[in-house]
């Protein structure tokens, strides 16, 4: 299964839906069987937006003044028996997994955490859980709007491969992103890289940022 992850796009602002910065990530979005938003949509035509290409469930942001049906402040899924929780801000992203468990996902038993809100990407994979960070496809790293990153997760049953993929670029805005790649399999990290280096086995991405439904 391929499921699109994306997070903050924060429209409408200076441009009213992403065809604005071009083709990019509706194409991304084309590609996949689900589409996971994790907040600061901000208006829902933007979920009816992404609804052309595939299903999209969204957690709720701050900035999210909107009630609608596809939206929760925590979801909960099951993915090809992957078990995911997904809200907007996981801040500290730096604090022991199980104290982020706890805290924000009430100690359910999680194999992967999607959150948003900080803009900046992040991916890795710490004690047995994979933390996702899409960024922000439309205001990365919280400069002003240009192309920025998304996220791909590709789930087969014993099997997840994540990546954070940079759109674009922008005419004049270059993109901060950064790729990165892990893959899991049989819960045991195989590999990952990140901006096209390979890391040793066991070795974990650098954190870019310091800080279906059950």
């Amino acid at each position: 299964m391929r499921v699109a992850v994306i997070s903050d796009t924060h429209l409408p602002s200076l441009i009213r839906t992403p065809d604005q910065l071009g083709p990019d990530l509706g194409e991304f979005l084309a590609t996949a069987d689900l589409i996971l938003h994790s907040g600061d949509v901000v208006r829902p035509l933007v979920l009816d937006w992404c609804e052309q290409y595939a299903q999209i469930v969204v957690a709720l942001g701050n900035n999210d003044n909107f009630e609608d049906p596809r939206m929760e402040p925590i979801q909960f899924l099951d993915i090809e028996g992957w078990r995911v929780g997904m809200l907007h801000d996981l801040r500290p992203e730096d604090q022991p997994v199980s104290q982020m468990i706890e805290r924000k996902f009430g100690g359910r038993a999680l194999d992967l955490i999607i959150a948003g809100d900080t803009h900046v990407e992040r991916l890795e994979y710490r004690d047995g859980v994979v933390i996702l960070n899409s960024g922000s496809p439309t205001l990365p790293h919280h400069k002003e709007t240009r192309h920025g990153t998304v996220a791909l997760l590709e789930i087969e049953r014993d099997r997840l491969h994540a990546e954070i993929i940079t759109l674009g670029p922008s005419e004049g805005r270059p993109n901060p992103g950064t790729a990165q790649h892990i893959v899991i399999e049989e819960r045991r990290l195989i590999s990952a890289s990140q901006a096209g280096i390979a890391l040793e086995p066991g070795e974990q991405p650098r954190p870019i940022t310091r800080g279906v439904a059950l």
